[in-house]
């Protein structure tokens, strides 16, 4: 089974404003990531800008097929 990583978040930006998620699902390759890992990844895959603080609560993983499929097999032929 594929695992996941399931956890809430805050993110602010510094133009103002904010985001905020709970019980978020994403795939992830290997056994663990950190917050810090994990938080350069939800910006990066949400193509966020102008970020400022991001803050991870309640990080833990689960035991779950992966959603997404592997970037070589979106690709168009």
């Amino acid at each position: 089974m594929d695992k996941r990583v399931q956890f809430d978040f805050e993110i602010e930006f510094t133009n103002g404003g904010g985001l905020q998620g709970q019980e978020f699902r994403l795939d992830i390759d290997g056994d663990d990531i950190t917050d810090q890992e994990l938080a350069k990844y939800i910006v990066e895959d949400m193509r966020l800008l102008m970020v400022g603080k991001v803050k991870i609560f309640n990080r833990k993983i689960i035991y779950e097929k992966h959603k997404r499929k592997p970037v070589d097999e979106n690709s168009e032929k």
